[in-house]
């Protein structure tokens, strides 16, 4: 057993009640979405723990990417290639939107939550998951290369990253941008797990775990936390 396997397990998993941050975005899918539910992935990518989670939660599920690779998840009924613009779905065609780390990657998150309303069915949701514009991994993200990230989580370069734009990346302008574009945010929390970024290093994971357990001793700290996770919804009318 290596060195990160056991510290993941000594400081986190083996805590009572202990989630990890995947857990709990599936937890709050589950609230809103139904198993009779039509649903949206925004940026599924060729398969991935979301995906799964959706075909098993909902009746349907459809994928829309930027990225051919998407063709390939073999958890969607069917995928559509995204250009930008609008969507390629008729008005009021889906019970739920789910993004899963997809809005950092937006350059213009007005448009984009604009074509989110309009394909919701009235009393629909838009759920996601996206980092924090002001925490470390995020400010560091727009300074380093991709191959330190890879370093730092212990991870091979497995997928092509993305520019990033952070322009709906605090709790501030999820609000204001949500309820410009007509959702009205139902559930809008703070997270901060464990620290995947440093895994690259024994000494980097102790001080992300300290900074964990600083930012999760009070919710004075909760604006510091690495993840927004959210749901709003389309008014009924």
């Amino acid at each position: 057993m290596n060195w990160q396997t056991r510290y993941i397990h000594r400081f986190y998993r083996s805590r009572d009640g202990w989630t990890d941050g995947t857990q709990d975005f599936h937890a709050l899918c589950r609230e809103f979405i139904h198993p009779s539910s039509r649903v949206l992935e925004i940026g599924p990518g060729a398969g991935g723990q979301t995906s799964e989670f959706l075909a098993g939660l909902a009746a349907s599920v459809v994928g829309l990417d930027v990225d051919q690779a998407a063709v390939a998840n073999p958890h969607l009924r069917e995928v559509r290639i995204y250009n930008g613009g609008s969507f390629p779905f008729d008005d009021g065609s889906f019970d739920a939107v789910v993004s899963d780390y997809a809005l950092e990657h937006v350059e213009n998150p007005c448009g984009l939550l604009a074509e989110v309303h309009r394909v919701l069915a009235p009393g629909g949701w838009f759920i996601f998951r996206t980092p924090n514009v002001v925490h470390y991994v995020s400010i560091l993200s727009r300074f380093f290369p991709d191959r330190l990230s890879c370093w730092a989580r212990n991870r091979a370069a497995d997928h092509e990253v993305y520019p990033k734009f952070f322009r709906c990346n605090s709790a501030r302008k999820c609000r204001r941008l949500l309820k410009d574009a007509g959702l009205e945010v139902a559930v809008l929390k703070m997270i901060e797990k464990e620290p995947s970024y440093g895994l690259g290093s024994r000494i980097l994971f102790l001080a992300m775990m300290a900074y964990e357990r600083m930012v999760n001793s009070s919710n004075l700290w909760q604006f510091l936390r690495a993840n927004i996770l959210c749901a709003a919804r389309r008014n009924a009318s």
